[in-house]
């Protein structure tokens, strides 16, 4: 699994101009799944993600979690994320899970996230979907779930 993980002071994604989800601050989540991800992929990514210290203490450090200050996440699917643009010009999705597996993992990684304990919106798997929200720092990390085994 590939995550763009950006901090967010305000986000929200819309379907056919109208808002399916939305958070005030916290993070927003672009998720891209591959073929041999699993629910281990997913629940490292879930547990790694909430508890990320990337929100600044009192002294202006980035030293607090997800969890600690109680901000939530707005999770959009994006299969470009295992798109290869190594030959041509035209990007290539090979990589990229088939929907019918990545939205079950992408739900599941999703209630994971909920379990921790965080409140977690969503757009609408496979829609197209418009993304709006205010990059807070900015602070935008790559998380590779392929990075557990390092």
């Amino acid at each position: 699994m590939r995550i763009v993980l950006q901090r967010s002071k305000e986000a929200k994604v819309m379907v056919d101009g109208e808002i399916v989800g939305e958070i005030s601050a916290g993070l927003l989540l672009l998720v891209g799944i591959t073929h041999d991800d699993t629910q281990q992929d997913a629940d490292y990514l879930a547990e790694k993600i909430v508890n990320l210290r990337i929100f600044e203490d009192e002294s202006g450090k980035m030293n607090l979690s997800l969890l600690n200050v109680g901000l939530d996440i707005l999770s959009v699917s994006q299969f470009t994320l295992y798109g290869d643009c190594r030959k041509g010009r035209r990007p290539n999705f090979m990589a990229a899970a088939k929907p019918q597996y990545a939205k079950e993992l992408y739900d599941y990684f999703n209630e994971k996230l909920k379990e921790k304990g965080t409140e977690v919106q969503t757009g609408i798997f496979g829609a197209m979907m418009d993304v709006q929200f205010t990059n807070d720092g900015p602070v935008t990390l790559l998380l590779n779930s392929e990075d557990r085994n390092s």
